[in-house]
């Protein structure tokens, strides 16, 4: 029965499984954290919200060879941020992880805060992100909960197919499945996200493939459909995101140029969509217009 709960070891296969299975990352190396640190993983953190791992890995790479370290990218310019973010889709997290070098340099001498607190208070900084930080960059035991995280805990403990929309309930329910160790907290973390990601998918979930299947809750009622709850993107075809997009893309080739106001997409079939976002992109930082037309921020 949905919201039945679940035996309270059903999660005790995930870290065996995790070593045997997970992915290879950049991330996940001896040799990333002995080059980047803590400012690796942050990064890594900003370019994976909302954005697939193959997408990401080339970007990180670039970026941490450009910027190793907060106070290396605090001193470039907002331009070269921009620039640099390239196609990986919502911009403003540029902005955002620029904001965050700065403060990390000027408030904490140039070295990403541990605790959990301090990395919230840093721009673009959330739950997730502050306490992935912690975990897996320091090896402090909290609990870290992400949209696959989410859903295994939905299905395997509570039996509902989709998660319930995100609440502090969440946190409170991976921290009372935590292992004790504090290093095997830490990979249980790792292990709950890379078993949403890989195989307790959200639409085609692989469950004779699930470590967890004797005991899912989920699989165990029959995967009954209890609703998704889930919000829905809207489309990106069509949208004021791809206007966005493609005047962005226009202003990074054109860099440090600026682009005169009318030949900014002067074909786009939407001409209010087009001026919608050109304001959102000034609105929101990342371009500037002035005499000459509008460019990427200066």
């Amino acid at each position: 029965m949905p919201g039945s709960q679940a035996p309270p070891d059903v999660m005790s296969p995930l870290p065996t499984w995790y070593r045997a299975a997970a992915r290879d990352l950049p991330w996940r190396r001896a040799a990333f954290h002995d080059e980047f640190g803590a400012w690796g993983v942050l990064v890594s953190e900003f370019m994976l919200q909302q954005t697939p791992v193959t997408r990401v890995i080339p970007h990180l790479e670039a970026w941490l060879a450009r910027w190793p370290t907060p106070s290396a990218m605090a001193a470039a310019s907002t331009a070269d941020v921009v620039q640099q973010w390239a196609n990986l889709g919502y911009p403003r997290r540029a902005l955002w992880l620029h904001r965050a070098a700065v403060e990390i340099t000027g408030r904490h001498g140039g070295v990403v805060p541990r605790d959990v607190d301090a990395l919230l208070a840093l721009s673009g900084i959330g739950d997730y992100t502050a306490r992935a930080v912690a975990v897996f960059a320091y090896g402090e035991r909290h609990p870290v909960v992400d949209t696959n995280t989410r859903r295994v805990l939905a299905r395997a403990v509570e039996g509902r197919a989709h998660p319930a929309p995100p609440s502090r309930r969440d946190l409170d329910l991976m921290a009372s499945l935590l292992p004790a160790s504090v290093a095997e907290a830490a990979v249980f973390n790792a292990a709950a996200m890379e078993l949403g990601a890989t195989v307790c998918t959200a639409r085609a979930p692989r469950c004779e493939e699930c470590p967890l299947a004797g005991d899912c809750a989920w699989l165990a009622a029959g995967k009954p459909d209890t609703g998704d709850a889930r919000r829905r993107q809207a489309a990106y075809e069509g949208s004021d995101r791809q206007a966005r997009g493609a005047v962005l893309r226009l202003l990074r080739s054109a860099a440090p140029d600026a682009v005169p106001l009318h030949a900014v997409i002067p074909d786009w079939p939407d001409p209010r969509q087009r001026d919608r976002a050109i304001d959102s992109l000034i609105s929101d930082g990342l371009a500037e217009a002035d005499g000459e037309g509008l460019s990427l921020p200066r």
